[in-house]
């Protein structure tokens, strides 16, 4: 059968020295102005991403720190539905064990956008916030009028059992000193840049279990092995290798799942978007949600190709659960996209005829192999199972997921009533095709 090659080339290097606390320099001169009145509307969408990443670290570092859970027992969906249509929390935040809580970043909001949609999202019950404990709000309370009114305000928005928290920069700045020993003088990019940057050393540290006080140096190969797989299962994965690079190694692995999604109508959302900053940020969107869903979920991140986004389940082991895993993870990419194309579409003048994304799946063997001598930071892989699942991703419509015969047949029972058979499907180069699709709703 005829294999597709991916490779992987980023080659990212991150230097931090060890030190108990670090100070964030001031880069301007002059006062500077808060987030809420920045002149450049992109600059503010940006930055809420960049926070959304940052708390969201946050919130599985005070979960696993704080409370003792597993990371592998918190779960944590971008773009979460909340039940109405068109309404996504930043994201949703599950402790095993716990309720649910929705997170919304809304650093930059006006009171007005900030109270109209918590409103809209919050207000009214649905199965999906009844299930939820509350709401966590992150919120700049510098210069903002009345913020005490507003708090009340954004609580009375709530519908009854769901509690508000609210996360200013005060709190914001606590947490961040308790869990990654950085001093955050402004919420302000270049200042959350260094907080990421601490971030991933903190993570590195955990990881790799560098005890504290040890030395420890956050190489090209830590960094690549943390973008592609995530901190909590890169240490599940080097207490069994006892090596950084005997992570992921050269080899042919068996019974691999390949998530492969991308958005409908890409290229006319592409033709129809006057302002070429507008792309960027809707991609930049699109990436980081789905690389943290992936990895969140125990999945391995390969690649993006435009708007294209490459999953691996069940490499280089097949822990428990990774095939429900990986569904899971298409399901919750679905939401992502519709969230994504939504809010995109309410930047530009014409009509797109379909928003979300059409994700394929496929199960099979995959071979692992270096781009360069040795290399472990330059790798890519081969397999039929990723031709097979580019394949059934183009048989998938907006919001629906296209399985191979074989994966569905080992999806757990909870998943297999979501799927009806389709018709062979004819795959140039890999022949007739047996699969089952299933969409979903919003």
């Amino acid at each position: 059968m005829p294999y597709a090659i991916f490779t992987i080339l980023d080659f990212t290097i991150f230097s931090f020295h060890d030190s108990l606390t670090a100070k964030l320099p001031l880069t301007r001169a002059g006062p500077q102005p808060e987030s809420r009145a920045m002149s450049d509307s992109h600059s503010a969408v940006e930055l809420r991403l960049l926070l959304e990443e940052v708390c969201a670290d946050l919130c599985r570092f005070e979960h696993t720190i704080a409370r003792g859970l597993r990371p592998d027992a918190i779960h944590i969906d971008r773009e979460a539905s909340v039940g109405h249509p068109g309404a996504f929390a930043d994201f949703r935040i599950q402790p095993q064990g716990r309720p649910a809580r929705f997170v919304e970043v809304n650093f930059g909001y006006t009171n007005d956008a900030l109270l109209k949609s918590l409103r809209r999202k919050y207000a009214v019950p649905t199965a999906l916030t009844k299930s939820a404990d509350g709401v966590v709000l992150v919120l700049d309370e510098a210069g903002r009028a009345d913020y005490a009114g507003v708090i009340a305000a954004a609580r009375a928005s709530l519908h009854p059992g769901l509690d508000l928290e609210v996360w200013n920069e005060t709190r914001l700045r606590e947490m961040i000193r308790l869990h990654f020993k950085v001093e955050v003088e402004r919420f302000e990019p270049e200042r959350l840049l260094d907080v990421r940057a601490a971030i991933e050393h903190a993570m590195g540290r955990y990881a790799f279990g560098a005890a504290p006080g040890q030395p420890y140096e956050h190489d090209a190969l830590r960094a690549q092995l943390l973008w592609h797989l995530g901190f909590w299962r890169v240490r599940e994965l080097y207490e069994k290798s006892g090596n950084p690079r005997n992570v992921l190694q050269p080899a042919t692995y068996p019974d691999v799942v390949i998530v492969m999604a991308d958005i409908c109508s890409f290229s006319s959302f592409v033709r129809d978007t006057a302002d070429a900053r507008v792309v960027r940020e809707f991609l930049t969107s699109f990436y980081a949600n789905v690389r943290s869903q992936i990895i969140d979920r125990g999945g391995l991140l390969y690649q993006f190709v435009g708007d294209e986004a490459v999953g691996i389940f069940g490499l280089p082991d097949r822990r428990e659960g990774y095939l429900d895993a990986a569904y899971e993870t298409a399901r919750a990419i679905c939401s992502i996209g519709k969230a994504v194309t939504s809010q995109w579409q309410r930047r530009i003048d014409r009509v797109q005829t379909a928003h979300g994304v059409h994700i394929g799946m496929a199960m099979g063997e995959l071979e692992l192999l270096p781009l360069r001598p040795y290399s472990r930071t330059h790798i890519g892989f081969v397999g039929d199972g990723l031709n097979l699942a580019a394949r059934l991703m183009g048989q998938a419509g907006c919001d629906e997921i296209v399985v191979s015969n074989s994966l569905y047949g080992r999806l757990g029972a909870r998943w297999q009533p979501e799927f009806t058979e389709t018709e062979p499907i004819e795959a140039r180069n890999v022949g007739r095709i047996a699969g089952w699709r299933s969409k979903v709703l919003f």
